[in-house]
């Protein structure tokens, strides 16, 4: 069967609700020419010259960011309010460790992975499941480096094995010089802005042949009218996507979760179980959707603060820009 190619979602391009502008209408990624110029300095002339060199243009558009600059500032303020402390100019070092990650996506792509610099935890939990050709559904979040992840993850196993659920339209320049430096860093990339019909069937073939699929959980869907759930996040409720756990529910595979973060001159993958299978009542779905968010929230929560500056959101985590499902409505 044919890989679906997703339709623009219904209201997608649209103004979102009350006000609260939509994470996929963001360019996270506006300064990538300067990043392109840093990469080159970088390939040219090593790491010091590059880092030497980041810091003015990771200023510069800190400066000009305004939306991003005030979200991540409204984020270490959050931090701080539940107990962590990142320390002075947390905002900034927060966005050089966003330019830094980058970085570290345009080189795992250009042979700049070594195996020996990664550290896996948890591996053999997947490997159980590629060897049993089970599948599975592989949860991640904007934590960390999730490219050096998927990088490592291919010269392991087949990369024609692991699917990747993305929303990157909104990141096109990226995506572009990532293409340029190596297309296989497209590999089995799948654009969805709406988990429709054929796009369901697809997975569950996929997944039927022993394929892994991936996709983070800390990004409301797309589509205007998509359900999300509040839960608690450092001290206050934000809204977090069901998708991840209906899909799961639907396909009746194995989930597990992966945390890819920065360490020292290398990278820490850890991943998790986090059930064997997921099933859903027909009646009250979302009274037990919402432990599973919840469940999800919180392991976030813990890995955010282990590593506070690897949390890659620069927009405001905690508004509601869709229409969000209380328990209430349960």
């Amino acid at each position: 069967m044919n890989r679906p190619q997703a339709s623009p979602a219904p209201g997608a391009g649209q103004p979102p609700a009350r006000g609260a502008r939509h994470w996929a209408q963001m360019d996270e990624v506006g300064f990538i020419f300067g990043m392109r110029l840093l990469y080159r300095l970088h390939r040219a002339l090593g790491r010091l010259p590059f880092q030497l060199a980041l810091y003015p243009v990771v200023f510069v558009y800190w400066l000009s960011a305004r939306s991003a600059r005030e979200a991540s500032l409204a984020y270490i303020e959050r931090l701080r309010a539940s107990g962590v402390e990142p320390g002075r100019w947390a905002s900034l070092r927060h966005f050089v460790a966003f330019a830094e990650c980058i970085l570290d996506k345009l080189m795992v792509w250009n042979g700049g992975l070594d195996p020996a610099r990664c550290i896996v935890e948890g591996a053999e939990l997947c490997a159980e499941a590629f060897r049993a050709r089970r599948g599975g559904l592989i949860v991640t979040a904007h934590l960390g480096n999730f490219e050096a992840s998927r990088a490592l993850a291919s010269s392991y196993h087949d990369a024609r094995k692991i699917h990747v659920l993305v929303h990157t339209r909104h990141a096109a320049r990226f995506n572009r010089l990532m293409a340029e430096l190596n297309p296989d860093s497209q590999l089995n990339l799948i654009q969805v802005t709406e988990l429709d019909p054929a796009m369901a069937m697809f997975l569950a073939e996929r997944v039927a042949d022993g394929d892994f699929i991936v996709m983070t959980g800390d990004r409301v869907p797309v589509t205007q009218d998509a359900g999300v759930l509040e839960a608690p996040f450092l001290g206050k409720a934000a809204p977090f996507p069901i998708g991840p756990w209906v899909l799961a529910a639907v396909l009746g595979v194995p989930v597990f979760l992966m945390w890819p973060t920065a360490e020292g001159k290398g990278f820490r993958v850890r991943f998790e179980r986090f059930r064997d299978r997921i099933v859903l009542p027909r009646r009250n779905r979302e009274a037990a959707l919402q432990p599973l968010v919840q469940e999800f929230a919180a392991r976030l929560e813990a890995e955010t603060r282990r590593t506070p500056l690897q949390w890659f959101n620069f927009f405001d985590f905690w508004a509601r820009p869709v229409r969000v499902i209380h328990d209430s409505q349960a």
